[in-house]
């Protein structure tokens, strides 16, 4: 079994209010280091080891439903489970 970790993240260009009031929130708890925080999204997808052509169909994925191309940036790894 393969599983693709997928991790979307909103481009720097792009405002991230979430982001913003996490970081307010952990300054006002004390937390005064955090100088930036910005949020995402992360998914885990599981295929069959003969899963063909894995890399072009998981950027299609993400390319088409998984992330907004035009305001968010994605990475994703890939990785064997040995299931017992």
């Amino acid at each position: 079994m393969l599983k693709v970790k997928v991790y979307v993240t909103l481009r720097e260009s792009v405002l991230d209010p979430q982001g913003t009031a996490v970081k307010k929130s952990l300054q006002m708890m004390g937390h005064h280091s955090v100088e930036d925080v910005r949020i995402g999204k992360y998914m885990e997808l599981t295929f069959a080891d003969d899963a063909a052509n894995l890399d072009t169909l998981v950027k299609e994925m993400c390319d088409k439903l998984l992330a907004n191309p035009v305001i968010e940036d994605y990475r994703y790894e890939i990785e064997e489970v040995v299931v017992q």
